[in-house]
């Protein structure tokens, strides 16, 4: 989701609140700690420089349980940061403490509420790697083990 989307739909909500990619909503009293732009300078796996800009921000939850973020108060927050972020329209990434690190989310909007999407690694340059295309997005559960065009008993090798 891209800034603008988001500041489109918090003007359409009375209530702002986000949900886990697992279903599970983020406690209402969650804060938005920081926002930012984050620029990461790379070269991929093919030798190419890259640029990646986008805008972020982190949920983070407290102890005060009755803290409650209207979507008035989400638009002043990024009115705030626009001396850093500026007017360009970037792709959103939100952090949020998972159990054991910091996960880096995307975000899209369903049914009225905020919903954190998974985000994935892939290889940016596979006509450098040698990786055919069908095998860069498989996901481990979904490798089959390859089989043997007959039996040993057939009597064909």
């Amino acid at each position: 989701m891209k800034i603008s989307e988001f500041k489109n739909q918090l003007t359409e909500i009375d209530n702002f609140s986000i949900q886990l990619p697992n279903g599970t909503m983020i406690p209402a009293h969650f804060h938005i700690t920081e926002m930012g732009l984050l620029t990461k300078n790379f070269i991929d796996c093919g030798n190419t420089i890259r640029e990646e800009k986008l805008i972020t921000f982190q949920v983070w939850l407290a102890a005060d349980f009755y803290h409650r973020l209207a979507p008035s108060k989400v638009l002043k927050i990024i009115e705030a940061s626009k001396n850093l972020i500026g007017d360009a329209d970037l792709e959103l990434e939100v952090e949020y403490q998972t159990e054991s690190t910091i996960g880096k989310f995307g975000l899209d909007f369903t049914d009225g509420k905020f919903v954190l999407t998974p985000k994935e690694t892939t290889c940016l340059a596979n006509n450098h790697c040698g990786i055919p295309t069908d095998k860069i997005k498989a996901k481990i559960g979904e490798i089959k083990e390859k089989v043997a065009c007959c039996s040993p008993d057939s009597g064909c090798c």
